[in-house]
């Protein structure tokens, strides 16, 4: 029997609930990506950690980079919208930097050094699963232990996090926004 992932629908189980209810929301709507992850309970509780929490060590903008340029490579237009919509304004990109995360570049102008650093290190985990030499010591001098590891981290979570939403083949929500042509 052919089993697709799709997104659940309530009513949910009241495990699933409750386990939704730690997952963020958008005027009590659960977005579509949240509902493929009820699919498994197991997945819903331990497959993606919540990396967006109050404690990152990385500045929400830092992270939010990570996360656009992440999806943006995995060509996972569902989240990026989601993310796009959610953050950009709040972390003041500009249009020209929303763009740059998916059709330029690290080495665009409209990026400082640093971001230009750490689009270059995202882009380098997500082409190789490493980082060159002389990458990896811009990056050791530039990031705390902490702060690498969590850039390491959002590149695995929304590594997966693209996986999920591409295979599941998930439609845009309705107010997020598309990737640039």
């Amino acid at each position: 029997m052919k089993q697709v992932l799709q997104p659940i629908e309530a009513p949910f189980s009241q495990e699933i609930k409750e386990i939704l209810k730690t997952y963020p929301q958008r005027n009590g709507y659960i977005l579509k990506l949240f509902r493929v992850f009820a699919n498994s309970r197991r997945f819903l509780k331990k497959g993606i950690p919540n990396l967006l929490d109050k404690e990152s060590p990385l500045p929400m903008r830092q992270r939010e980079i990570v996360i656009l340029r992440v999806t943006a490579n995995r060509n996972c237009e569902y989240e990026w919208g989601v993310h796009v919509t959610a953050f950009a304004a709040h972390v003041k990109f500009t249009p020209e930097q929303i763009r740059a995360t998916r059709l330029v570049k690290s080495d665009a102008p409209c990026w400082p050094e640093e971001e230009e650093l750490l689009i270059r290190v995202v882009d380098d985990i997500c082409e190789t699963a490493n980082l060159s030499d002389a990458t990896l010591a811009k990056f050791q001098s530039a990031w705390s232990l902490e702060q690498q590891l969590e850039i390491i981290a959002l590149c695995g979570a929304y590594h997966s996090v693209s996986f999920t939403a591409n295979i599941a083949r998930i439609e845009g929500e309705e107010f997020a926004a598309t990737f640039p042509v």
